[in-house]
């Protein structure tokens, strides 16, 4: 039968879990009820108890209640509330969990939901999800709801949210105990095709299809990140994993952004993961040519003299300078430079975005060629391939080339092994 768990704190949300799992019971699903609580007494009664939740952890709870450090506590309890998830789902007896709270609940929640495998429905509904969710999402998928009220008490704002919530987890539940997925762990590329991850924004779109559209005819399975901050840091977990025939990553504006204190950053360690698995990858730099900050009245101070331009009503982008794209070269260097499987970057010569194309606002030859020289020096004597480009990064052509490249890169490695 399908089963869903409930994890949380039966201390401070009892009342709510004990109103969840009547309501779910209801709607068909067997129910697995966790606590997490650490202080006070729980306010119903749990299938798995605190105490086992930090025995999971490594410790006893009595210790952590000694301890009396709240930050402490939370950090263990989650630790052991991901080792309670995981084993809960090899024993088959997770087909999807919901949990509900604030700021300490959500942190602990979402940190045992990041560690199942993809596919596995998790849905949280939290008061912090209007806001910046990226800390308790990561790279996982995770679905958040706002709870539009504290978690506190069953009451006419609460009782159709968390009504809400039951219908939607009890039915992901249901559907993914029919799939599949539900008789082993989710896994990437299981339907053949090997996998190709690819980074794309809205100013390389056409280009980067190009490219998706030529490796889908050669027989390949492609996933394409949006350079959000986020999403560079999937592609980067993701390549990590090994789970990639190749990579093509032709967008790289999280590097500007981490550069320039923009909104978008993916961190220091994006375009690393594919070089250190050893996985081809062919590199462009795509939308190199600008830096992405928030709506335009958020716009520092710094920026506002710049080549500002309106993207949409949430992203103001400004254009990155000679010395920036100078930078920014040294940095893609660096990286690649110290790869360990076949790299490969395609430097499309006319422009790196479409505000970057010939008579665009953003077309300007000096500093790309500030970016494009430092690239050539900080490559040099390394075993990355340079390939020039007389076109702009979404021309069709470009997006072909660089695929057919990286079909021909992944064929010879394959062919050597």
């Amino acid at each position: 039968m399908t089963s869903v768990v409930l994890l949380g704190t039966l201390d401070t949300k009892g009342v709510e879990y004990g109103w969840l799992r009547e309501r779910l019971l209801r709607a068909g699903v067997e129910v697995v009820l966790v606590d997490t609580g650490i202080m006070d007494e729980p306010r119903v009664p749990a299938d798995v108890p605190r105490e086992a939740v930090a025995r999971a952890a490594g410790t006893e709870l009595s210790d952590l209640r000694a301890a009396a450090d709240r930050g402490a506590a939370v950090t263990t309890m989650a630790r052991g509330a991901e080792a309670t998830l995981l084993r809960l789902h090899a024993e088959g007896r997770l087909h999807g969990v919901l949990a509900i709270g604030g700021s300490g609940g959500t942190s602990i929640a979402s940190r045992a939901m990041r560690a199942l495998p993809l596919g596995v429905p998790k849905l949280m509904v939290s008061s912090m999800a209007s806001g910046n969710v990226a800390p308790y999402v990561g790279s996982s998928d995770i679905t958040m709801m706002y709870s539009v009220v504290d978690i506190a008490g069953i009451n006419s704002v609460s009782a159709p949210v968390l009504t809400n919530a039951v219908a939607a987890i009890s039915g992901m539940a249901k559907a993914f105990a029919r799939s599949s997925s539900a008789r082993g762990p989710a896994r990437l590329g299981a339907g053949g095709r090997p996998l190709i991850a690819a980074s794309m924004a809205g100013v390389t779109t056409v280009g980067v299809d190009a490219a998706r559209e030529r490796l889908t005819e050669l027989g390949y399975e492609v996933l394409v990140f949006h350079v959000s901050g986020t999403g560079g840091r999937t592609l980067e977990t993701l390549a990590g994993q090994g789970i990639f025939a190749g990579v093509l990553d032709l967008t790289l504006s999280e590097l500007a952004d981490d550069l320039c204190g923009g909104v978008l950053s993916a961190g220091p360690d994006r375009l690393s993961a594919a070089g250190r698995a050893g996985i081809p990858q062919v590199v462009s730099l795509g939308a190199l040519d600008m830096v992405k900050f928030g709506p335009l009245e958020s716009l520092p101070e710094h920026a506002r003299y710049r080549r500002v331009r309106v993207h949409n009503p949430s992203i103001t982008v400004i254009r990155t300078t000679e010395s920036e794209c100078a930078e920014l070269g040294r940095r893609v260097a660096a990286k690649l430079r110290v790869a360990t499987g076949p790299t490969a970057v395609c430097l499309p010569l006319r422009g790196l975005s479409t505000l970057g194309a010939p008579g665009g606002p953003y077309h300007d030859r000096r500093a790309d060629q500030a970016l494009f020289s430092a690239l050539r020096e900080g490559l040099r004597g390394s075993a990355a391939r340079l390939h020039d480009y007389d076109t702009h990064i979404n021309d069709p052509a470009f997006g072909r080339a660089a695929a057919d490249l990286l079909h021909d890169m992944i064929g010879a490695l394959r062919a050597a092994a």
